[in-house]
């Protein structure tokens, strides 16, 4: 079987090896989350707006900080993930919190087989839409779950980024999807130092990828905003200019880094 036809097993594993590191790492820094302090960002804050008493259903949530930070908003949440190491630390989080967050393992492909409910938000951020292949098939499973007029709400790092090499000296890969990226790196995006060895099957996509797969499957977009920073310092040579705004030194503000997307979910027919 090759790579690409066994990407799920292949990525389950490459997720379920970071798990440990992500939690020790002062990336996520578990400790003050434990205590209170919130994992989202104001860009995903300033979208979602008043969730309290919202249902939200949250697309590939690691070990469940952000699922968690919703329902402390007010929200009954879902948290779906591949990795059941992520989920099991996401069930142990949540009961040591005192969240009500819910969690569930698979693959988001295969949600309609798992879970039958509509959500009034559907919600996926941050380095998500990489580990999938078909974003026609996505876009369906969001429009499922949403209720009519439901919310999607969509933030991910801006394509472009994807373009470089890992120092972003040069450009390495294609802006468009042509194909899955088979890759082996050494340490994580939240410990760069971390002894692990990661194999792991990527996709690139495009902007109008990403839009046209929504309005295809039932979804009117509401708005599309990019930005010229990163709320995390998860890339190689950075600089912080503001509080929790990281950009590349040497590209400053030439480049764009993350993108948003708000969209609506019409009437079903």
């Amino acid at each position: 079987m090759t790579p690409e036809n066994n990407y799920l097993e292949i990525n389950r594993q490459a997720w379920n090896k970071r798990v440990e590191a992500h939690l020790k790492s002062e990336f996520y820094d578990l400790d003050n989350f434990l205590k209170g302090k919130s994992s989202l960002n104001d860009i995903e804050l300033n979208l979602l707006g008043d969730i309290k008493g919202k249902t939200i259903l949250h697309l590939q949530c690691h070990f469940g900080q952000d699922t968690i930070s919703l329902s402390r908003l007010g929200a009954n949440v879902t948290g779906i993930d591949l990795s059941d190491k992520a989920i099991e630390n996401a069930q142990q989080i949540a009961k040591e919190t005192g969240s009500n967050a819910k969690f569930i393992c698979c693959d988001i492909y295969d949600l309609p087989n798992q879970l039958d409910e509509k959500f009034d938000i559907v919600f996926t951020s941050y380095g998500t839409i990489g580990w999938l292949p078909d974003l026609d098939q996505w876009a369906k499973i969001i429009y499922k779950f949403l209720k009519p007029n439901g919310q999607f709400v969509f933030v991910e790092f801006h394509p472009v980024v994807w373009m470089f090499d890992g120092n972003f000296e040069k450009i390495g890969y294609r802006y468009f999807n042509t194909g899955a990226i088979i890759e082996t790196n050494s340490g994580t995006y939240a410990d760069k130092t971390a002894d692990l060895t990661i194999y792991d099957v990527s996709w690139n996509h495009g902007i109008s990828e990403v839009l046209n797969s929504l309005i295809k499957n039932g979804l009117e977009i509401k708005s599309f905003d990019e930005f010229d920073y990163s709320p995390y310092n998860c890339f190689n040579k950075t600089v912080e200019f503001e509080p929790n705004k990281y950009r590349i030194e040497h590209l400053d503000n030439k480049i764009p880094m993350v993108y948003s997307i708000k969209a609506t979910a019409k009437e079903k027919q």
